[in-house]
């Protein structure tokens, strides 16, 4: 699967989907993205990682980047990380968690909950 980022609008939210590898070759596709949704004055933002099958640091690197981004424009950031995440081994869930970065990050399940404010973020 090559890598690719695709953009969207779901009400007030960017949904950046992203599939492939995010490493380090890729995530300068990623970082660039999360700037032009920020510079085309989107502050709520998703990144649904549900397509992803590898993300080493640099990845992460771009994910923490995007967070503190985010947060300087009083924005919101939240990832999807699927339901089945940590239970089928996902690869992103089980990097953040060793990593001990997934308590920074919003995350949900799917797109419906990630865009809806009643959604409760699921725990870290």
């Amino acid at each position: 699967m090559a890598f690719n980022v695709t953009g969207v609008e779901r009400g007030e939210w960017a949904v950046l989907q992203v599939r492939g590898e995010l490493d380090l070759m890729t995530s300068p596709v990623l970082r660039q993205r999360v700037h032009d949704v920020v510079a085309e004055g989107h502050h709520s933002l998703v990144v649904d990682l549900s397509d992803v099958f590898f993300c080493d640091s640099s990845g992460v690197g771009v994910l923490i980047a995007a967070r503190r981004l985010i947060r300087s424009c009083q924005g919101q950031l939240r990832l999807i990380l699927p339901d089945r995440g940590a239970d089928d081994g996902s690869h992103v869930n089980r990097v953040l968690g060793a990593l001990g970065v997934r308590r920074l990050f919003d995350c949900h399940p799917d797109l419906d909950t990630a865009t809806t404010d009643e959604a409760d973020p699921l725990s870290a």
